[in-house]
């Protein structure tokens, strides 16, 4: 790993933005470790959102909340880690999903901290549609726009979409991703030229579910992956009837193209605003690549060679892309290995806006790291999972101690893997290290909270 604290003398970085950061963090949806290339991504090209890491740092030990949507999003909002949070497994139509209005969460720390918040994309915590618990409006966010549900986020032709709080028609044949990031950069320049502070989330649906992109892309990749002509890639569960993709890998690098090309528009657009130096990107994923809507990862190496995919607890499902970028306080082309996860997100924007941390937080901020002082940096024990299937099936749980890592799958033994010399889970050393063993199955029961429902 590079020194980042010596890169920053050497760039002559003085780390002496104001105290108001502008914040925008992109959430791809099961979007896998291998997919950018930018982290090893060889049969398709994503240069805007690579400049992320050449421009800023890329994290090569970043993990998502869970290995699914709901859970995943609920401790990036909460800060509680997946052991601890309300929800653990994705819920049957979101019921039980929202968020605790008792708790202070990530929009709410902008807020008081006097922000402009908006939300644009999946926001996975309830249906969007109506006000109360459910709603991202009911916990700090000024705007919001995108789908109706998680559910009908599987499709991008959906029938109606959801404005602040309002469901609205869409005209037949509407790709509805663009319109929401039309509404996020709408947000970014508004707040930009009032020289408000803001917060813009953007949880976009991409790649996710059906291999859904606008038909000039997906036509120019269609050329470029003939043979793949004639398969059809259906959304996967649940949605909206929606068009099938006649050639899903074409779709998947197409909707990829068009994400990087709107992450080039994001990031041209804070230069042209004289914004740049003043605003923190974030890009990750809220899980590990998925096998719906006609989706290949094997054909896309999307897990970067990492054992497994979406809904299991191998690094593959959990272990996530993580670049940030902030102009003139992170040194440009820095790698960092800290281990980290979404629930450090939380405690990150408490330190950054001066606002005090949630009393639930389990995360550590890495602001020292975004600033090149890794001496300075606290580290985490431990990471901790968990996934339920819904909320009262249990499925999996890990560790992530240093090196080491410990998955285990219902009742069945517990499996130990060095990731330094392993970093591909192939040999399990469980049989070998009863005492490394022991200790990770006492983090395991140290981390874990049960839920009400759960026994």
């Amino acid at each position: 790993m590079k020194s980042l604290f010596l890169l920053a003398a050497l760039f002559g970085l003085t780390f002496s933005a104001t105290a108001k950061p502008n914040v925008i963090y992109i959430l791809a949806d099961d979007l896998g470790y291998g997919d950018l290339s930018c982290y090893g991504q060889d049969k398709i090209s994503t240069p805007n959102i690579d400049r992320l890491a050449t421009e800023g740092l890329k994290f090569t030990a970043h993990y998502s909340g869970n290995t699914v949507c709901t859970p995943s999003r609920a401790v990036l909002m909460t800060g509680q880690h997946s052991g601890k949070v309300y929800v653990r497994g994705n819920l049957k139509g979101e019921i039980g999903a929202a968020l605790d209005p008792e708790m202070t969460v990530l929009p709410e720390v902008f807020k008081a901290a006097g922000y402009a918040t908006g939300l644009y994309g999946k926001w996975g915590l309830g249906p969007t549609h109506h006000t109360g618990a459910d709603s991202p409006l009911t916990h700090g966010f000024d705007e919001f726009a995108a789908w109706k549900s998680q559910t009908i986020a599987h499709t991008y032709y959906p029938s109606t979409w959801v404005v602040n709080g309002e469901e609205l028609p869409l005209d037949e044949g509407t790709y509805v991703h663009d319109l929401i990031m039309e509404k996020a950069m709408n947000f970014i320049e508004s707040n930009a030229k009032s020289e408000t502070p803001f917060f813009c989330y953007i949880p976009t649906a991409v790649p996710h579910a059906a291999m859904h992109a606008p038909a000039e892309l997906h036509e120019k990749w269609r050329k470029k992956f003939p043979e793949f002509d004639g398969e059809i890639g259906k959304y996967g569960a649940g949605g909206e009837p929606c068009p099938d993709v006649v050639n899903p890998i074409a779709g998947f690098a197409a909707m990829m193209e068009n994400l990087d090309n709107q992450v080039g528009e994001i990031l041209d657009t804070l230069k042209e605003l004289g914004i740049d130096g003043n605003t923190l990107v974030m890009f990750t994923s809220d899980n590990g690549a998925h096998k719906e809507g006609g989706h290949d990862p094997e054909f896309w190496n999307s897990s970067g060679n990492l054992r497994g995919h979406k809904r299991d607890m191998h690094e593959g499902g959990i272990r996530a892309p993580m670049l940030a970028r902030w102009p003139g306080t992170i040194a440009p082309g820095t790698t960092t290995d800290l281990l980290s996860g979404f629930q450090d997100i939380l405690p990150t924007v408490c330190e950054l806006t001066g606002q005090p941390v949630p009393e639930q937080n389990d995360g550590i901020s890495f602001v020292a790291t975004l600033k090149g002082d890794p001496e300075a940096q606290k580290k985490h024990d431990y990471l901790y999972f968990e996934f339920w299937k819904g909320r009262d099936t249990y499925f999996s749980r890990a560790v992530r101690a240093g090196d080491w890592k410990a998955y285990q799958e219902g009742k069945k033994p517990l499996e130990l893997y060095n990731l330094a010399d392993d970093p591909y889970e192939i040999n399990d050393l469980a049989a070998t290290l009863p005492d490394e063993v022991t200790a990770m199955k006492q983090r395991m029961a140290d981390a874990h909270t049960p839920l009400p429902t759960q026994k």
